[in-house]
C-alpha cells in the first residue's frame, strides 16, 4: 500500500465526472487500498478516487465502524433531511453546512464486482452522498446551504 497524493481545491480534475470501473482487477485493488491508507492518514471519514487523480467511480468510506469500498456507488432511495457541518480533504480548512438526505440506500460493488446494497444513516449516509458527488463533479461547497433555523432567525 502506499499514499497518494490528495488532490486540492483549484485542480480541473474535480469537476470532471468519472468513469464507470468495468474491470475488477489487481489494479483495483492496489488503488482501493491506497485510497484507505490516504484516507486514514488524512484522518478523513471517505476518498473517492478523483481525490487521487483518478477518474473512476470508486471510493472508502469509514465513520468509524469499518472500511467500506463502494465501486459504482448509485443512491437508490433517500429519505428524510439532515443538515450538517461537512468539510472535505480536497479543500483544507473550509467547511460549511448542507443539506443531504437522513437515510439512503446505495447500490455499488465490490472489489470483486458483487453488487450489494448499504442503508445508511446520518454520517455514513452524508458520506456516501459527498462521496458520490465527488464522482459527478460536484464539491460540497456548491451545496452549502443555511439551515432552516438559520434562515428562519435571518427573516427568510
Amino acid at each position: 500500500m502506499a499514499y497518494r497524493n490528495i488532490v486540492k481545491i483549484g485542480d480541473p480534475v474535480l469537476s470532471k465526472k468519472s468513469r464507470k470501473v468495468d474491470k475488477f482487477d489487481d489494479r483495483l485493488g492496489i488503488l482501493l487500498d491506497d485510497m484507505a491508507e490516504t484516507m486514514y492518514q488524512a484522518q478523513g471519514a471517505g476518498l473517492s478516487a478523483v481525490q487521487v487523480g483518478i477518474l473512476k467511480r470508486a471510493c472508502v468510506v469509514d465513520v468509524g465502524d469499518g472500511l467500506l469500498e463502494l465501486i459504482n456507488p448509485e443512491v437508490i432511495d433517500a429519505q428524510g433531511e439532515q443538515f450538517e457541518q461537512e468539510g472535505c480533504l480536497s479543500i483544507p480548512g473550509e467547511c460549511g453546512v448542507t443539506m443531504r438526505p437522513a437515510v439512503v440506500k446505495v447500490k455499488a460493488q465490490t472489489r470483486t464486482g458483487k453488487w450489494v446494497i448499504y442503508k445508511a444513516e446520518g454520517l455514513k449516509a452524508r458520506c456516501f452522498c459527498h462521496e458520490i458527488d465527488h464522482m459527478d463533479g460536484i464539491l460540497f461547497t456548491e451545496r452549502i446551504t443555511e439551515t432552516p433555523e438559520a434562515a428562519e432567525e435571518a427573516g427568510g
